[in-house]
């Protein structure tokens, strides 16, 4: 933060002071024609709202401040393109253009809030390249009834409206993937692309898009080429027939008349495709190649990683620093495992994104790196145990791939049970206490959120007090939410299972909204042991 000059101050109050005693002598005088005085007064505050402007610029010079600036030029600029939508001309809006994207937000709304400045950004561009969209925001949040209309349900929610009928936003969330959605569903599926000057300006605001070299833009294979640069909702298509263009946009081009590739910004840069020119293919193509060797996940692009066919991901979790040391050697791996494993990276510092991930294996509050995997086929996690080095990790990920790596299972370090009544269950000695013991054992599964999980665990000490002369007989618990094992499923909490010694693999389910006699009987039912034990009074 930078600190006012006393100049600035003083004309900062003194403006303030002159406004209120405006906005007073406004509401007290009869006649509110303005004359000669008032317009040199204003004349005047023009003024000095000019000089403490200036001074607040010159002070704003460096580093973020400038960023910070840019931004708030965007966002201005935007608000004179935007139309801002209401009760009474979100209709007229609608009816009288032919395509309205509408970003329906709250203001209160944090992802609403991060998406502002995108759609700003796209709003500024679409107009620049003369598209007949009109974009709008509504806040949804003030006008429920206009939301409700239009089925906004929740923050922040994009819909585009083609001639009056409404259909869900499908992109991503940049502003660079909203123009391409945006210019797709409005006409102009595909760029074309005629020489070398267009082609070096194309590179100036694309990153990544999608090459097609066509002899002529005719044929099964050019309408099959067009079909794809219509139903993709991500990638810009670019589409030429002359060879000097095309080298421009995609250097090592092998087939000088019939060419498709993808070209993104990262050192594993550009993709030919091989496959034959059918749609589904290509799509298919773009699908598994879309995204770098290494993604980090934001919140924008989620879903698009969320979307994606590849099925085995594997998650580092680290700081930004951290992170730059060991990009380079995670994407020479990731090369060797490309479109059959995604790479994908979180700022661990980043809690909305990491620490859901995290408490999946009880590391919520880890601070340094963290390499985990998600087999998304079979919903199982794993976690990388081994020393962070390359040869682990590639070793780990061969592992993922071939299906022999060991699932990961949160567990408590393992308690002291001496003298317990009620042995305390974690996922490391589910095996040796609950699936190997050779007695009976009556298992609560509970969680700390759980709102009736006591009344069952009351009704657990009572039974274990009841029954403590039954030496075949073992009661325990088990912290679902920190606790995990493969054969442990349950759906609901308290969950009561009671595993007989001779039939460990089909433990018995009881009722958890019983009385406590009523889980007394229950219990004697099963073990037949009603007779010739010695119990306490329940």
């Amino acid at each position: 933060m930078f600190t006012r000059k006393p100049t600035s101050r003083f004309i900062f109050f003194t403006l303030i002071l002159v406004l209120f005693l405006s906005f007073l002598i406004t509401i007290k005088a009869p006649d509110p024609t303005p004359n000669a005085n008032d317009e040199e007064d204003l004349e005047g505050l023009e003024e000095l709202i000019a000089l403490d402007e200036e001074e607040e610029r010159q002070e704003q010079q460096e580093g973020s401040h400038s960023v910070r600036s840019s931004d708030a030029e965007v966002l201005t600029k935007a608000q004179r393109i935007v139309l801002e939508l209401n009760n009474d001309n979100t209709k007229r809006a609608i009816d009288g253009n032919e395509f309205v994207l509408i970003l329906g937000y709250a203001p209160w709304c944090a992802r609403s809030a991060e998406l502002m400045p995108q759609f700003a950004e796209a709003a500024t561009s679409l107009k620049e390249l003369g598209s007949p969209l009109l974009m709008a925001k509504l806040d949804a949040d003030r006008h429920t009834k206009v939301a409700s209309t239009l089925g906004i349900k929740g923050f922040p929610t994009l819909l585009l409206f083609v001639n009056g009928t409404s259909q869900a936003y499908t992109g991503g969330l940049s502003a660079e993937e909203i123009v391409i959605w945006a210019r797709k569903k409005t006409g102009v599926p595909l760029i074309r692309i005629s020489s070398v000057a267009e082609a070096d300006e194309f590179l100036k605001k694309y990153q990544t898009f999608v090459i097609g070299l066509f002899e002529k833009f005719k044929g099964p294979d050019y309408d099959e080429f067009v079909k794809a640069a219509i139903s993709d909702n991500e990638i810009q298509f670019v589409e030429t027939s002359n060879i000097d263009v095309a080298t421009v946009l995609f250097p090592d081009i092998k087939d000088t008349n019939h060419f498709l590739g993808i070209v993104k910004s990262e050192p594993e840069r550009y993709t030919p495709y091989e496959g034959t020119f059918k749609m589904d293919k290509i799509l298919q193509f773009l699908d598994y190649n879309k995204l770098p060797l290494v993604t980090k996940l934001t919140e924008l692009n989620s879903a698009r990683v969320y979307s994606s066919p590849v099925q085995l991901q594997v998650i580092v979790f680290a700081e930004v620093d951290e992170f730059k040391n060991l990009l380079e050697p995670l994407q020479e791996v990731a090369r060797k495992f490309k479109s059959k494993v995604m790479f994908l990276y979180v700022d661990i510092t980043d809690e909305n994104l990491a620490k859901p991930f995290l408490t999946l294996f009880g590391l919520e509050e880890a601070k340094n790196t963290v390499v985990t995997a998600f087999d998304n086929k079979i919903s199982s996690k794993f976690l990388l145990e081994s020393d962070l080095t390359p040869i682990n990790i590639e070793e780990f990920c061969t592992r993922l791939l071939d299906g022999t790596l060991s699932p990961y299972f949160k567990s408590q370090p393992i308690p002291d049970n001496k003298e317990a009544s009620i042995q305390i269950i974690v996922g490391k000695t589910f095996d040796d206490l609950v699936l190997s013991s050779p007695k009976n054992v009556l298992l609560e599964v509970h969680t700390p959120w759980c709102i009736s999980c006591e009344t069952t665990s009351k009704h657990v000490e009572k039974l274990a007090k009841h029954f403590k002369g039954l030496d075949n007989l073992v009661f325990a618990r088990i912290d679902a939410s920190t606790n995990e094992h493969p054969k442990l499923q349950v759906d609901e909490y308290p969950t009561l299972f009671l595993y007989p010694a001779n039939d460990k693999a089909n433990p018995i389910k009881l009722s958890t909204k019983s009385g406590l006699k009523e889980l007394a009987a229950s219990i004697n039912k099963h073990l037949k042991a009603k007779d010739h034990v010695k119990k306490d009074e329940l």
